[in-house]
């Protein structure tokens, strides 16, 4: 029973508001309805910046359509 899912984008700006503004977790998980659990889980992924994150993301994309280019071929 999963909560609900927030996209990238949204947990990196959680995060800033955390880490550049200094904004406390608390208030900040209130105002965004999020779970201090969660924002201390974004914090710890994206304090360092989603490079590395976005990089390993759009590997991975490319990985999936590679997947799918070769599974096209051999059906063929």
């Amino acid at each position: 029973m999963g909560g609900k899912r927030y996209g990238e984008e949204f947990k990196i700006e959680a995060v800033r508001q955390i880490t550049e503004r200094n904004d406390p977790i608390g208030p900040v998980s209130k105002r965004l309805g999020v779970t201090t659990k969660s924002l201390y889980t974004w914090v710890k992924r994206y304090r360092d910046g989603p490079s590395q994150h976005s990089q390993i993301t759009e590997q991975q994309r490319e990985i999936r359509g590679l997947t799918a280019q070769l599974k096209r071929t051999e059906e063929e």
